[in-house]
């Protein structure tokens, strides 16, 4: 199958102040755009009614405008709350689906809180080393050196 462009066919795409290719297709283009993953996307594609096989530089203005809508106040569109990457917002208590620089932010904030109340996951944050329980021992040294200096048998 060979890609179709006509006169209105976009290259890139500026949407949520991401580029998006718009040779692949809608569902996995939009899928550049962080905080959307591809079952969101999918999902999203669905509520604004845009077949999923398409390219994402053959959308209308139009059809653009409604996937943003869609992203950013998915409860509108009647997508469930469980489907939304932040539920209960602990400073808001609101359930929503956050984007782009919005994640970025809301994850430094999570960070920050932990390491001010001195938690276990703030305070391995704050050293540097893994959280979520792996082994530290032999991995993940990132380029820190192991022995003596000069090896074990100098000459």
């Amino acid at each position: 199958m060979s890609l179709q462009m006509t006169s209105e066919f976009q290259h890139i795409l500026r949407v949520l102040n991401t580029n998006i290719d718009g040779k692949r297709k809608v569902m996995f283009a939009i899928t550049k755009i962080t905080g959307i993953g591809k079952r969101f996307a999918n999902l999203i594609c669905k509520k604004a009614e845009i077949d999923i096989t398409r390219r994402a530089g053959s959308l209308t203005n139009e059809e653009i405008e409604k996937l943003v809508a869609i992203i950013s106040n998915p409860k509108q569109f009647k997508v469930p709350s469980w489907f939304v990457n932040r539920q209960k917002d602990r400073v808001t208590g609101k359930t929503t689906q956050v984007v782009v620089n919005g994640l970025i932010g809301k994850v430094r904030e999570d960070l920050e809180r932990l390491k001010k109340v001195r938690a276990h996951r703030g305070i391995r944050h704050y050293w540097g080393v893994r959280v979520r329980g792996q082994h530290t021992k032999t991995t993940g040294r990132k380029g820190r050196t192991v022995g003596m200096p000069g090896g074990a048998n100098p000459k």
